[in-house]
Formats: structure tokens, C-alpha cells, sequence
């Protein structure tokens, strides 16, 4: 890959290109602009190198510890980790200031919405294009099917569907929000009950014809239910507050080269 910015330098520390390279990897960017990926890498790498050069001026000695899953930290994680966890003390969320979010939009905080659906799903594997038109041909053949005969749904289900739903007319019996991936959510709450989806929904398996039998909203919880939710959301958006002026003070100190840290 070609270079997109000067050589970029921490306090002297060369940022190497190939590691730019492998860190726009996981950055995304407008499809024909890499150079916002790319400089998003810098950012990101110069941050790295500004807070692991903190370690060594603090004098610390990694000390990883143990993921969830059984993972354990590289000596360079554990060394961002110890320097956040000693540099950042942000605050604790008064019960005010989370009282004061549930207030602002009760409705936001509602139980789960409980979906009864059925759908017909024809199978595309990612960039495979020949298979997308015939599957989308298949399926604009059965909504018109459909259109002209709802009851024609269970049957074009038990032949066309590759879903194990196949087996009952391609009902899925109750589910509720989170259980099926966000553009099939998104369809079902755009339909009225009883209704099918005018066009096929694109989601990462494939091409679904759905229908929706019957939708029933979840009810605002209240606020001691939330409680725990909202406290948790705002003491992280605390920490990465407290993080980023961190992270704007060490660079403001040092003397970098090749990057703008500005656009962070």
C-alpha cells in the first residue's frame, strides 16, 4: 500500500508504515477515500505510542491479567491499561444526572417488543451477484404469488424456504427485539400486522419475503428497572471524556510529526 502521509514520529519514535497499513485495516472509510482510513490509523497509533511511552516515563512493569474468555493481555495492553487506570479518574453519575436521562425520554426504556413472523428465506452468499437476481427474481415471483393469494405463503415457504421455518409455513413463532439481525427488525416494525413486505429485505443470509402476524410493543420500564443501565452508560461515556483529555494533553506535550491529531 501506498504511503498517504509523511513519515509519522512520536517524541522520535518512528510509527512504522507497515503497522499504519495493518491498523486502516480496521478503520472504515467511504469506498475510494483509504486516505481517511489511513489517517485514522496514525491517530490511532500515535495515541499507542504517546501512552506507552507514559509507562516508561512512569517506570511501570507490564502486569496482564485475564479477559473474560481466558485471553490474557499483551505486555503492551496491560501497559495502556495500568497508565488509563492511574491517570483517569473520572466522575461517578450523581442520581440526578441519571434520573435526569430517564426523564428526558421514558419511552426510550421499554421492554422488549414481541414479534410474531414469518418469512421465506432464499440464501445469497456476500458478493456472489448471479445468485442475488436469481434469488430476487424468485422472490418478487413469490410476493406477487402472494399478492393474489395470502394463503400461498405457507406454501411457497415449504418449497423455496432454506430456513428450518420451512417446516411450519415459515413461522417463527414468538420473538422478541435482539433475536433476528437489524435489517429483518427494522422490516418487521415497518409493517402493520398481517401485512408482507412489498419488496424482499437484504440481510446478510440472503433475500427474506416476510410477513408479520402480530407485533406487541414492550412496556416502559420503570426508572429502578433502568437504573443500573443508565448509570453504566454514562460512566463510560465519563471515562472516554476523561480518556480523550488524557490522550489531547500527551500529545499537546510531545513532538510529533506527520499526523494532525486535531481531526481526533
Amino acid at each position: 500500500m501506498t504511503p498517504m502521509m509523511s513519515q509519522i514520529t512520536v517524541n522520535g519514535e518512528v510509527i512504522p508504515t507497515d503497522a499504519i497499513a495493518a491498523e486502516a485495516q480496521l478503520h472504515p472509510a467511504p469506498k475510494g477515500k483509504p486516505g481517511i482510513a489511513w489517517r485514522a490509523a496514525g491517530r490511532a497509533l500515535t495515541i499507542r505510542a504517546l501512552i506507552l511511552q507514559e509507562a516508561g516515563r512512569l517506570g511501570l512493569v507490564p502486569e496482564p491479567i485475564s479477559g473474560e474468555l481466558g485471553t490474557i493481555e499483551t505486555d503492551e495492553e496491560a501497559l495502556i491499561r495500568q497508565v488509563l487506570d492511574q491517570a483517569i479518574d473520572a466522575p461517578a453519575p450523581t442520581g440526578a444526572a441519571i434520573r435526569a436521562v430517564y426523564d428526558a425520554d421514558p419511552g426510550r426504556w421499554r421492554a422488549p417488543t414481541l414479534y410474531e413472523a414469518a418469512h421465506i428465506l432464499l440464501p445469497v452468499k456476500p458478493g456472489d451477484t448471479e445468485a442475488l437476481a436469481k434469488a430476487r427474481a424468485t422472490a418478487e415471483a413469490a410476493l406477487a404469488r402472494i399478492a393474489e393469494d395470502p394463503r400461498a405463503f405457507d406454501r411457497l415457504a415449504r418449497e423455496l424456504s432454506a430456513c428450518s421455518s420451512r417446516d411450519s409455513g415459515g413461522q417463527l413463532g414468538q420473538i422478541v427485539t435482539g433475536d433476528t439481525v437489524p435489517e429483518f427488525e427494522a422490516a418487521l416494525d415497518a409493517l402493520a400486522e398481517g401485512e408482507v413486505a412489498s419488496a424482499p429485505v437484504a440481510t446478510r443470509y440472503g433475500l427474506h419475503v416476510i410477513r408479520l402476524d402480530a407485533r406487541a410493543a414492550g412496556d416502559i420500564l420503570p426508572f429502578e428497572a433502568v437504573e443500573p443501565r443508565i448509570r453504566e452508560a454514562l460512566e463510560k461515556a465519563a471515562w472516554a471524556k476523561a480518556a480523550k483529555a488524557f490522550t489531547a494533553a500527551l500529545a499537546e506535550a510531545a513532538e510529533l510529526t506527520g499526523v494532525d491529531m486535531k481531526a481526533a
